[in-house]
């Protein structure tokens, strides 16, 4: 049995050109194993954001539940976030 599968895609110019390369630079042997090692990366990122949110979120998230006062409103949201954002802009930071 077959522990793969052929599939044709399309993709924009560009992203087809960036692939040919890397394949004629001799990074990758293959087309597909560009392909591969991109999924392999797609993966990898949702897997880290799902983790993320599972553990520091859904924390964060009983945290406040159990002690709403540590809760911000949105306006307070953003003067901080226009604060730091002053600071950062004015101070050469950003």
């Amino acid at each position: 049995m077959r522990t793969t599968k052929q599939l044709s895609i399309t993709l924009p110019t560009g992203m087809a050109d960036a692939l040919k390369e890397r394949v004629t630079s001799g990074a990758y042997a293959s087309e597909s194993e560009v392909v591969r090692d991109g999924l392999r990366a797609l993966f990898a990122r949702e897997q880290a954001v799902e983790s993320w949110l599972r553990t520091e979120v859904v924390a964060a998230y009983d945290e406040l539940r159990a002690d709403s006062s540590r809760a911000l409103s949105a306006d307070d949201v953003r003067a901080h976030l226009a604060s730091v954002h002053m600071k950062r802009t004015t101070t050469g930071d950003a």
